[in-house]
Order: C-alpha cells, then sequence, then structure tokens
C-alpha cells in the first residue's frame, strides 16, 4: 500500500528525528502505547523489567545492549503514526505496539514496507490477518477466543437473546459481529447493538440515552465490549438506572478483570459491577510467573498492580530478543538501507531519505514466528495463521471488591471446571454434558439464574392472534354478549399464563372474517411478519409452520382420521352363513371332499365299509366328508396313512367350528354397522369425494402428501355440513382432525370413524422463532396435565357425548380364507404325500403278485 498520503504530515516531523543512533553493540526496539492508561502503565514497567533481565543475561544477546525507546502517544492517532516514522528513521529492529487495533490497521502498512516487525499484545482484533499484515504479530490471543468463550457462556446459561454495548471502532465492532456470527450458528441473536463513541472523550449523555433505550427492552443479557473508562461509566449509569439488579445478566470482556487486577476499585464503582461476569487471560501457574509477581510491587512502587497484560508485555520483549539472538547466531549483521521509493513524489523531491528499510526484517520475522519458548505466560509458540497455541481464558465472578473464579475456557475443551493445562492430555471433549462451571452469584445478590428477558416494559400488550371460527365453536370463539373470547384452547392458555413466575399482559385479537373458518396457516405466517406476537387456538403443529414459529409442548393430541356412514346389519334367514366369506365357504367344502377322496383311495382296497357298488362307495365318500364337520362319520379307519390324515383334519375341523361358533354368536348378539371404506387405504383408492374442514391442514396433507387429486376433495364448513354431505352421499368419507371429529361424533350418532389415525400431531400455541415465552409456556402446559387441570378443561369443554358406546364395525369380524389357508395347506400337503404313498404300495404288491 502507498504511504504518500502521510507524507506532507511526515516532513514536519522527522527532521528533529534525523540523527543516527545505531551503535555498535546496541540494538533498538522501540514500543508506542499510551502510558496514561492502566494497561500502558502496567506495560511500561513490565518491558522495562524484561529489557533489564535480557541485557543482565550475557547469553542472550552475547554482550549486545538491547535499548528501549518509548512514545507516549497519549489517546492520539496522529502521535501514534508520528512515534511508528520516527523509529522507523532510528533504525529499529522492531516495534511493540500500537496499543489500540484501529492504529494497528495504519501503522503495519509501515512495518509492511520498511519490513520492521511489529508486535502488539492489546490490538487483538482478528481481522488483522497475517495475509495482509505479513510484519504483523499478536502476542497474545487475539479477541476471537475471547469472543468465543462468551458466545460458548450464553449457551451454556441457555440465552437466545443479548444486548451488545460497544465502543464504536475497529477491535470492538468486529467482536461483536463475530459474536453475532456465533450465536447465529446456534439459533441465538444480538437483539440490539449500542454504540458508544470512542475514547478518550465518551459522552455520558449518549450512554444514558442508550441504557434507557435497552431498560425498555425484552432481553436482559447484555454484553459489554469496551474499554476501562467507558466500560465503568456504562456500570455506573446502568446501576444508577436499577439496571444491575435481579434479573440482569451483565457480562464484561475481559478489560475489566484488567482494570480490576492493576487498580483498587472504588466502594461506588465496585458496587455497580456486583454480580458482573468477566474473562481475564488464563496464564498458568509457574515459579517463574510466581516470582515476577513478587518483584512486581519493588518495580511499580506500589503505584499499580499487575495484570495479565502486564506478563504479556515482559514476554513480548523477550520473543524479540530471542528473535534477535538467533539472528544474529546464524551470523546476519543488523543493517538498513535507504526506501529510494519515497525520494520522488509528483515531480517534487521530499527529505524523507531519513526512512530505512531493515534489511534484515524477514529473517527475524521468520524467528518470531517461529518462537517455541517458556515465558511468564507460559509456553509460547505461534500456529500457521499466527495465533497463538492453545488460547484460554479465566471466567469470573465480581463479588466485593475482587473475584470469584467459576470455571475456565478453552479452545480444546470449552466450559470447564479443570485448568485447562490438565486437560491437554486428555482428548477434547466439547460435548454439552462436559461443559461446567461452578454457581454464579447474579445481580441483585442471588444465586438463581436469571430468566434472561422480560416483558419489554414500553406499555404494550402481548399481541396474540386468535381464529375466528364459524363452526366447532367449543374450541375457540367469541361471546357475543360478553365481547369475551373463550372457549377450550382459551382456557388452557390462560390457565398456562397462571403458572407463569411473571405477568403477561396480553389481548386476544380475531383473525378471520367471520364468514368461514380462517387459514390456519395464514395466521401462524402472522407471527413472522410482526402482526401479531403469537397465537392461540386450535393450531395443529406441522412441519411447515414449525419451520417459521415455534411451538409450546401440546396440550391436546391430534391427528387425522377418517369419518363414514355406517347402517345396522338386522338379522335375516341367512345370517347364519355370515361368518364366513364366500371364498372360504368355497374352499372349506372343497376340502371336505378333498379329505374323502383321499381316506376313500387310502382304505378301499383294505377296508370293506368303502368296498361296494360304485353307487354304494359314492355314497359312503360324500357321508363321511361331511360328517367329519360335526365329528359323527359311522366307518372305521383301518390303514395308518388313513388314521393320519384323519386326525389332521378333525384338527382344522376343530378350529373352524369354533371360529364359525363365536363369529357367529357376535353377529346374531352384538349391533353391527357396516361400511364398504375401513380406512384411508381404501379411502385412497376408491376414487370417491372426500370432504375436509375449511382452514384446515387435511386439505394440503391430502394433496401433497397423498397425492389425492383436488377434484375429489370437497370443503366442508361446519359439523351440519359434514351430516349433510355424509347422508346424501355428496362424500363418501370426512377426514378431519380426532378432536373435531369427537365432538362430532358427540352430536352425530350415525357415523363412525374407521381404521387408524394416519397422522401424529398436536395442538399447540405459536410463538416468534427462539422466543423464550414459548419454553416457559410448554413448562407451564406440562404442569396442568400432571395436577390434572388440563382433564378438568377437556371435561368442560369437550366431554358432551350423547350418543352410547360406538357399535362395532362388521368388516373386521368377518371370517375369511387368510385366516385359515394355512391348516387347508397342511391338511392338503398331508394327504397328497400319504395318497401317493399308498399308490406306489399298490403297485409293488401288484408286480409281485404279477
Amino acid at each position: 500500500m502507498s504511504l504518500t498520503w502521510l507524507y506532507p504530515v511526515s516532513i514536519l516531523f522527522l527532521a528533529g528525528f534525523s540523527e543516527e543512533i545505531q551503535q555498535s553493540g546496541v540494538i533498538n526496539i522501540g514500543s508506542i502505547l499510551s502510558f496514561g492508561t492502566i494497561n500502558g502503565r502496567v506495560a511500561k514497567i513490565a518491558m522495562t523489567a524484561a529489557v533489564e533481565d535480557v541485557n543482565s543475561d550475557s547469553s542472550v544477546l552475547g554482550g549486545r545492549k538491547l535499548v528501549l525507546s518509548m512514545h507516549d502517544s497519549n489517546y492520539s492517532g496522529f502521535l501514534d503514526i508520528m512515534g511508528a516514522l520516527q523509529y522507523m528513521e532510528t533504525d529499529t529492529v522492531a516495534i511493540i505496539g500500537p496499543q489500540t487495533s484501529v492504529m494497528a490497521h495504519v501503522i503495519a502498512h509501515f512495518a509492511n514496507e520498511l519490513h520492521v516487525p511489529l508486535l502488539s499484545f492489546t490490538a487483538l482484533d482478528p481481522s488483522i490477518t497475517p495475509f495482509q499484515y505479513p510484519y504483523f504479530i499478536q502476542t497474545a490471543p487475539t479477541d476471537l477466543y475471547q469472543i468465543a468463550a462468551i458466545a460458548d457462556m450464553i449457551s451454556y446459561f441457555g440465552y437466545r437473546e443479548v444486548i451488545a454495548i460497544f465502543t464504536d471502532d475497529d477491535k470492538n465492532r468486529n467482536g461483536i459481529t463475530i459474536l453475532g456470527d456465533i450465536l447465529a450458528e446456534r439459533r441465538a441473536k444480538i437483539s440490539y447493538k449500542a454504540t458508544i463513541p470512542p475514547e478518550p472523550a465518551p459522552i455520558r449523555d449518549h450512554v444514558m440515552e442508550e441504557l434507557l433505550n435497552i431498560r425498555m427492552m425484552e432481553p436482559r443479557v447484555i454484553v459489554v465490549n469496551t474499554y476501562t473508562k467507558t466500560g465503568f461509566m456504562v456500570f455506573d449509569i446502568a446501576q444508577n438506572l436499577g439496571m444491575v439488579d435481579k434479573g440482569y445478566v451483565w457480562i464484561a470482556t475481559n478489560w475489566l478483570s484488567a482494570a480490576m487486577d492493576a487498580t483498587q476499585i472504588l466502594p461506588d464503582t465496585a458496587n455497580s459491577i456486583q454480580g458482573v461476569l468477566t474473562l481475564r487471560l488464563h496464564i498458568p501457574d509457574s515459579k517463574r510467573k510466581r516470582a515476577f509477581a513478587s518483584r512486581w510491587n519493588k518495580l511499580s512502587n506500589g503505584s499499580i498492580g499487575l495484570n495479565t497484560y502486564g506478563l504479556y508485555a515482559y514476554d513480548t520483549v523477550w520473543i524479540i530478543a530471542n528473535a534477535v539472538k538467533l539472528f544474529l547466531a546464524h551470523g546476519s549483521t543488523i543493517s538498513f538501507s535507504n526506501y529510494s521509493s519515497l525520494n520522488v513524489l509528483g515531480g517534487r523531491v521530499l527529505n524523507l531519505s531519513a526512512l530505512s528499510i531493515f534489511d534484515g526484517g524477514q529473517m527475524l520475522l521468520s524467528n518470531i514466528v517461529q518462537t517455541n519458548m517458556r515465558g511468564l505466560t507460559g509456553p509460547i509458540e505461534f500456529n500457521p495463521d499466527r495465533s497463538m497455541k492453545r488460547p484460554a481464558y479465566d471466567i469470573l465472578n465480581v463479588i466485593g471488591n475482587g473475584f470469584r473464579q467459576i470455571g475456565y475456557w478453552s479452545n480444546y475443551s470449552g466450559l470447564s471446571v479443570d485448568p485447562p493445562e490438565t486437560l491437554y492430555s486428555r482428548q477434547a471433549n466439547r460435548s454439552s454434558s462436559n461443559q461446567k462451571l461452578y454457581g454464579v452469584l447474579w445481580p441483585g445478590k442471588t444465586e438463581v439464574k436469571p430468566r434472561g428477558w422480560v416483558f419489554p416494559n414500553n406499555g404494550k400488550r402481548l399481541r396474540i392472534g386468535v381464529p375466528n371460527r364459524v363452526s366447532y365453536k367449543d374450541f375457540v370463539s367469541l361471546d357475543n354478549h360478553t365481547g369475551l373470547i373463550h372457549g377450550y384452547c382459551i382456557d388452557v392458555f390462560l390457565a398456562a399464563i397462571k403458572l407463569l413466575p411473571y405477568a403477561v399482559p396480553h389481548e386476544f385479537i380475531l383473525f378471520g372474517d367471520g364468514l368461514k373458518n380462517p387459514s390456519y396457516t395464514e395466521l401462524v405466517r402472522m407471527i413472522t411478519s410482526n402482526v401479531f406476537d403469537a397465537a392461540v387456538g386450535d393450531i395443529a403443529i406441522v412441519a411447515n409452520r414449525t419451520k417459521i414459529v415455534d411451538f409450546t409442548q401440546p396440550y391436546i393430541e391430534s391427528g387425522l382420521v377418517v369419518v363414514v356412514p355406517v347402517r345396522k346389519l338386522h338379522s335375516s334367514a341367512w345370517a347364519f352363513l355370515r361368518p364366513f366369506t364366500p371364498s372360504m365357504w368355497g374352499v372349506t367344502a372343497a376340502f371336505f371332499l378333498l379329505v374323502g377322496v383321499v381316506v376313500w383311495i387310502l382304505e378301499h382296497r383294505v377296508n370293506n365299509e368303502f368296498r361296494g357298488p360304485l353307487k354304494k362307495q359314492l355314497v359312503t365318500l360324500l357321508w363321511f366328508s361331511f360328517s367329519t364337520m360335526f365329528f359323527a362319520q359311522r366307518e372305521n379307519t383301518m390303514s395308518t396313512l388313513g388314521r393320519i390324515v384323519l386326525i389332521i383334519w378333525l384338527f382344522v375341523v376343530l378350529i373352524i367350528n369354533s371360529s364359525y361358533t363365536a363369529s357367529l354368536t357376535s353377529i346374531l348378539t352384538v349391533q353391527q354397522l357396516s361400511s364398504s371404506i375401513n380406512g384411508i387405504e381404501s379411502l385412497i383408492t376408491s376414487n370417491d369425494p372426500i370432504g375436509f374442514q375449511v382452514g384446515s391442514f387435511a386439505e394440503n396433507y391430502l394433496r401433497e402428501e397423498l397425492d389425492i387429486a383436488k377434484s375429489r376433495l370437497v370443503p366442508l364448513g361446519s359439523p351440519e355440513a359434514y351430516a349433510d354431505a355424509l347422508e346424501r352421499r355428496i362424500v363418501a368419507a370426512v377426514v378431519d382432525e380426532q378432536p373435531y371429529i369427537d365432538l362430532f361424533l358427540s352430536k352425530y350418532c350415525k357415523f363412525r370413524v374407521v381404521g387408524q389415525p394416519f397422522t401424529r400431531s398436536g395442538w399447540g400455541f405459536a410463538f416468534p422463532r427462539d422466543s423464550p415465552l414459548a419454553i416457559d409456556m410448554s413448562t407451564a402446559i406440562l404442569s396442568l396435565s400432571e395436577n390434572g387441570e388440563l382433564q378438568k378443561i377437556d371435561d368442560k369443554w369437550l366431554n358432551k357425548s350423547m350418543c352410547g358406546p360406538q357399535p362395532q364395525i362388521s368388516q373386521s369380524d368377518q371370517l375369511n380364507l387368510e385366516s385359515f389357508w394355512g391348516l387347508f395347506l397342511k391338511e392338503e400337503v398331508t394327504s397328497n404325500r400319504l395318497k401317493r404313498k399308498r399308490t406306489g404300495n399298490s403297485t409293488v404288491c401288484q408286480g409281485k403278485e404279477t
């Protein structure tokens, strides 16, 4: 990228910094930080200590001296740029900084052009990639991991909507964008983003206005991604507005832990952050860390405490020192060349010759990214994308003037109560069941997890769409006398609302013209278009609706059934023939004759009772065959084969007689109904017209799922229309949901359900996607079911049967061939085998006589 846009500015400042300071045995590095900030103050002390430790160890740089120059940008991006230009004209081999990601995007272009590695432990915007900025290295985990940890916390506690408050700059804005993307993958979302102007001058009135807006909103989970000064201002105002209290969840990024570790928080400030959750970069415990912490009070003269940024600042100096050591060990020399491309610009010669390219910048950069050392922060190593290996965070709960640690987060295993370094030897497990944290003391000093949302305090009621039915008004209808909407579904909803631990202000709004039943799918769609906040009524939970809204637990079972007209079957002179179908009668008679023939073949040669004139043998055969029906055969069987056939046949006759007797008894003693349709299968193949309720999903199901032609479907608007169409044979059957049919059959006794329900579903209340109210209402419905209240409501509205017990359908009582073909098959096989055996024996005997 061209740097020409900075040339006019740089001319004014470079004159004072043109003197060559590179001396033999001196290695210059620089830092660009705002030393008036907490992190800047801590980093200054830590970097100074690191330089002293490097120079005190002659084995590191071989007697050379590491010189660290510090440039205070004092919150100014302009001074950040001037500091970078200053270092790049004084033969500096590496720069630590800048402090903010906004300036890192700018100064990294200088580093790219002049081959000077730029290292930062605070500018952690994940959008600063090595592909665009190859000479920029982040020496602490990027904010991508901190945001991922916050997203895991939100998911762990089961929250679906959050509000983000953030400083409107690259670092914080990008972090919130990433958080929104991660939450969207988990069916959660950022419902509102409150932006705050960047430091150093946040506007208190602006923050007040944003918090007042947030207080009127539904979500109560708030993520604060900003800087120290702005963050404390947000909590101070929130405390005054009563927003750091029961029902709220506050999550702050690691700016809060860094400030509390380094400074003594004032009592008023501490009161404003009680119960807040925050994160801190996890530093494994070590002797070196403890030793440095014990030195800190002396190093800082007690002016400020040590936070994680101080440890990373110390290690950053050592990363550079070790990279330079390796650079020198390979025989390389530190040299700089003029950047001739800056000599000419637009035909004018500018005095920019002081800027020079670090000849060994590429090698030093390579040494830095190949770092493999152990520092105060633990093992230091970079991934191929230059991110830090094994990032981890402590998860902290603010209590009093300090923290209580409730767990850890690592990119390896997610949330855990065990330190991450103890988990690396185990197999990674990111399953939800393995995510654990200790208990939290939430704002308001409660250990009960906040619900995370409330109804917005804006005077609006929940707009609930209710179908304006013209039939089956027991489920939902408008009382013309009182003007109130009532019915079975309304009673269930109101009973569930009473069980919620909070008030739900609402109003019912009728949907439909009152002339016909409305489309329930259209009613559900009105929720997605924000016309209604919910829908209550006899709304079936079907697949296409669940794609656009969330339903509660079903409060009544449903499913499509087939209703047909039936006629009573009266006894007649031929009633005794009804237990068997014609095919059963024919096959039974045939087998009587078959068995008689087989027995005659087996017996007539050895049994005189089966001999004689042809007429006598024919009469004997017929008599013997049919007398076995009553076990009254007079002829004795003498052959072994004949006896075997007869025993098997008598067993078959016993089964047939018993079944016939039972079926005939049922036919003559129980009232019977008959219908040509016995279920959805026979209805589909009949090609007869089918009735359905106007507005029901049954029409789409019959057409799309069962592929029934639209011309066969007849819309019907009321139970009276059902009865009329069935009686007049306008339709052969009506297909509707079970609750409607139960109510229909309680009044109309000439019709019956045939077959089984061919869909399984239920009715529920519809809410917008990811609405927490749907979950709470489901729990309330389950409670109604368990305490018996749901059954009482059912008895009140739906238990109105005017008919007696449902008669049986005769189709299932008639016996057919399928029930007995196995017996007949067995008899036939046995008879044939014995007959062939007998015939074979006779042939052998005749041969011997011959």
